[in-house]
């Protein structure tokens, strides 16, 4: 039986209309998801991810003031800490509180899963503007770099990828890598990280990786444990030298010890207590 023409006409126009209100919809649908995916940015990397604590072993009149003779174990951790501490103070200055800076600002949504905070800060009598992206590259990790720029009289600068990294999106373990300067763009540092968000633990190690260093491999790396004993800990490895420190403490009481193959000519472990003073390993 032979379908009447004006049935027909009736049937093209309502299908038609169909995949007119089908593309309407989609079109509709990907337009809300891209400014929901613009509404939900990632969280940046904690603190704990770029920032060493060096604060236990920071305060200089903690060993200056002491006899070296009845305190030379604290002592010697803190001069083998101190190095690093002043080493990241003088290279990290500028990455560094761009990073920290951050955290004080919302991000925009760039398109292509991409996010991006811009901001000035200050250091001196020097202004910076930062431009943190981030990037999600699958459904567990986010891709980070952050670029910065120096309005100044000397030496400025546009747009230096000062560092990158990858992070899980969860925020429990990732990486960076530290560009030196501007003037001197290779690369310096790599930051590997963890945090236990629960069991609030974790760790940070600074690999240097100056392509053809002298130290090129040495490191440092501290953590924080779940040990009623001794909750904190340093390994510091001279590459030149092939030594390794450990060092252990509590953050609470300030007890600790060190481990020092090179400084003390053995493998033992040489303790101090709570006034810093060396005593005798238990």
């Amino acid at each position: 039986m032979k379908t009447s023409r004006p049935f027909k006409i009736i049937k093209i126009v309502i299908k038609l209309l169909f995949t007119g209100l089908f593309l309407t919809a989609l079109i509709i649908f990907s337009c809300k998801k891209d400014d929901a995916e613009g509404d939900d940015a990632p969280q940046i990397p904690p603190e704990e991810s770029f920032i060493i604590d060096f604060s236990d072993f920071n305060n200089s009149e903690d060993t200056l003031s002491k006899s070296t003779l009845t305190h030379k174990n604290w002592g010697h951790a803190f001069s083998k800490v101190s190095i690093w501490n002043l080493i990241i103070a003088v290279t990290g200055a500028v990455p560094v509180t761009a990073f920290l800076e951050s955290f004080k600002h919302e991000a925009v949504y760039e398109g292509e899963s991409t996010w991006g905070w811009t901001y000035d800060y200050i250091i001196g009598s020097a202004t910076y503007t930062a431009k943190l992206k981030g990037k999600i590259i699958s459904s567990e990790e986010v891709q980070w770099e952050m670029y910065i720029s120096k309005a100044a009289l000397i030496d400025p600068y546009t747009d230096f990828k000062w560092y990158e990294g990858v992070a899980r999106f969860d925020r429990t373990s990732g990486y960076w890598i530290l560009y030196k300067s501007p003037s001197e763009n290779h690369e310096l540092i790599r930051i590997d990280w963890t945090k236990d968000w629960n069991n609030n633990t974790g760790d940070i190690k600074y690999t240097n990786i100056v392509p053809g260093g002298p130290e090129n491999g040495g490191y440092i790396s501290y953590g924080i444990v779940d040990d009623p004993t001794f909750d904190a800990f340093y390994k510091i490895y001279n590459k030149g030298e092939d030594n390794l420190t450990d060092i252990e403490w509590n953050r609470t009481t300030k007890e600790g010890r060190i481990k020092d193959p090179k400084t003390f000519g053995d493998e033992l472990w040489h303790c101090w207590n709570n006034l810093l003073m060396d005593i005798d390993c238990p």
